[in-house]
């Protein structure tokens, strides 16, 4: 079995590329022979122009995003003519591939967050992205759909109607030797980073999109949740200044750490005693499992693979928007002894491996090359 995943980046870590990183290190070790076609395979060696600013950095990525979606995607069918035997996999932007996985819908992103219609005319690329993807769920440009939860098939079937290909619903996986609880001296030495004591309790909100994953919300609450530290992971300049400014108005910012954009989030959910991300949106979230794994109890909305994991009471809380109730579920906790939460929290995610994932789509994948093979062929 041959396998090419098509999508701009490849690495490890969170978000589309360490979702095709993880499939590509599980599929290898089942023996299938794969091969990634990403944006720089697309761009034949085309020299990287080199961004500073946020601005600048945004209005590169859309252009990386339609260059890939319409010069990558003539160069992604070159690249499968060569490879007849191929099942391909698209993540993100081309308009081909035997199966696409939907990483998310932008317009249920936006509807969830309110104002849609300013929201696509500040920003033409939604535009774009939106009719790319009404040809891409309304046509045959692919023969599977894959969603990573069952609520997004939901989403997916309200934004675009008649979605044509069949949906497959495969969720995504987490590494649960590289997520773990950490040890005694492990949670030591990441709270003494951060100058903890043994007594503080501290939540950790990991997300770029502070808007979108609910961050203000999470400031509300911490006005009321008075015995509860918050450390934040992730954002650029401009949200961190923004979010600073927030919680300095709310009372609060003595309270929070703002530690920017990581490459390793492991040693933050070491420190933490529970991770909260009340999200407008997620198709899955790949963070509630790595968060769930390491023994943190969450307290989230009903979105994704939150929906589907936090059972409420047992390793974590589901709450809606209310700054209030996500407050008391925080309170909740911190007067709690988490021996017991982290060991639910651990044992909540022990079938969601990348193996399993991956077993899932080379099944999927095995299927589409029975369709493909000739009438009468062995």
């Amino acid at each position: 079995m041959r396998i090419v995943q098509i999508v701009p980046f490849v690495g490890p870590g969170s978000g589309v590329a360490g979702v095709a990183w993880n499939l590509d290190r599980e599929l290898r070790a089942l023996g299938v022979d794969v091969e990634n076609f990403t944006l720089a395979t697309a761009a034949r060696g085309l020299r990287e122009v080199r961004v500073r600013g946020w601005r600048t950095a945004r209005i590169a990525q859309a252009q990386r995003m339609i260059w890939f979606s319409l010069v990558g995607t003539r160069r992604a069918k070159a690249f499968l003519a060569e490879r007849p035997d191929a099942v391909s996999i698209c993540h993100n932007n081309a308009m081909v591939g035997d199966i696409y996985v939907n990483h998310g819908v932008l317009l249920a992103a936006m509807r969830a967050r309110g104002n849609s219609a300013l929201r696509f005319l500040r920003d033409p690329t939604h535009i774009f992205t939106h009719a790319r993807d009404l040809i891409r769920y309304r046509s045959d440009v692919h023969r599977r759909i894959v969603v990573l939860s069952e609520p997004e098939a939901d989403v997916l079937r309200r934004t675009y109607g008649r979605v044509h290909p069949p949906i497959t619903v495969i969720p995504n996986g987490v590494d649960l030797d590289r997520f773990r609880p950490p040890s005694d001296v492990e949670r030591r030495e990441a709270r003494e980073r951060f100058r903890l004591d043994d007594e503080d309790r501290v939540a950790v909100f990991v997300g770029h999109e502070f808007d979108r994953k609910g961050l203000p919300l999470v400031l509300e609450a911490l006005a009321a949740a008075s015995t509860v530290l918050l450390m934040v992971v992730g954002g650029n300049a401009r949200l961190l200044a923004q979010a600073q400014a927030a919680a300095t108005r709310l009372g609060v910012a003595d309270r929070v750490l703002f530690v920017g954009q990581q490459g390793d989030v492991r040693p933050f959910l070491a420190a933490a005693d529970m991770f909260v991300l009340p999200s407008h949106y997620e198709s899955s979230g790949l963070v509630f499992l790595e968060a769930l794994a390491s023994g943190l109890p969450v307290v989230a909305t009903r979105v994704g693979a939150a929906a589907e994991l936090v059972r409420d009471g047992q390793n974590g809380f589901l709450v809606g928007g209310d700054p209030r109730d996500i407050a008391d579920r925080l309170e909740h906790l911190a007067a709690e002894d988490l021996a017991p939460w982290r060991e639910r929290a651990r044992a909540s995610v022990a079938g969601w491996t990348w193996t399993d994932v991956a077993r899932r789509y080379l099944e999927l994948a095995e299927q589409i090359a029975a369709e493909r093979a000739p009438s009468g062929a062995s």
